[in-house]
């Protein structure tokens, strides 16, 4: 946590002792009264809070505004329903990568009970969410759009690229990309995306590309396919 994010703040302001927030600043960062940490409201700004009391139910701390969120890099990741586990980690390392959009969809090959995974259904994946914005010390999160399958419509942005390990033709470090227009990059679950998918995907103006000869796991080929476009973009 390099960053304590709050949905809102005050000039003065005060955290419950029993807040993972006001644990991970008293256990770990050891902080007392004086003592100051980087702190943001979500989606709005980042500055300094310093605390000016520690009682025995709460924390007592200042905020001051030093700069408005920074915007996240024109990046959108479609990415097939995968193991909740699986799906936390791509969640978290998106985040911290700084993908402006993430696409959830329910594919021809994915089980279709992950749908209804207490991932989504409580919400959980938005604590998800902030967990990797205060890893990697900003507070803007991305928006995160459910579709009911691939056939639904939605308006991708940028360069389109899928990556496919059967019919990938060319492979992503050599996709021609524009930094103005961003990108979109399609990823599939465990078992990749179905014949169907592919054609579809196709008439959609996605780009099978390939990432390498090796059969990894889907989390695993988010993150490092990600720093690949960023990279290309020129924002790494």
């Amino acid at each position: 946590m390099n960053i304590v994010l709050f949905e809102a703040l005050e000039p003065r302001n005060t955290l419950d002792l029993n807040d993972y927030r006001a644990k991970h600043i008293k256990k770990i960062l050891k902080l007392k009264e004086g003592d100051s940490f980087k702190a943001g409201v979500i989606n709005t700004s980042t500055g300094v809070s310093t605390i000016t009391s520690v009682g025995e139910k709460s924390i007592e701390f200042t905020y001051t505004e030093e700069k408005p969120a920074e915007p996240l890099y024109p990046l959108t990741l479609l990415v097939g329903m995968v193991r909740p586990i699986s799906m936390r980690r791509i969640l978290r390392e998106a985040v911290s990568l700084g993908v402006k959009r993430l696409i959830l969809v329910p594919t021809d090959t994915g089980e279709k009970s992950y749908v209804q995974a207490g991932l989504y259904t409580s919400g959980e994946y938005r604590s998800i969410l902030l967990d990797g914005a205060m890893q990697s010390g900003h507070c803007q999160l991305p928006e995160v759009v459910f579709t009911a399958s691939l056939d639904e419509e939605y308006p991708y942005e940028g360069v389109k690229i899928a990556l496919d390990n059967v019919e990938g033709s060319i492979s992503l470090d050599r996709v021609e990309m524009n930094p103005e227009q961003g990108a979109t990059l399609a990823v599939g679950p465990e078992r990749g995306f179905s014949d169907r998918e592919r054609i579809l995907l196709g008439e959609r103006g996605f780009i099978l590309a390939s990432f390498g000869t090796r059969i990894l796991r889907t989390e695993t080929i988010c993150s490092a396919a990600v720093g690949v476009l960023l990279s290309r973009l020129g924002f790494l």
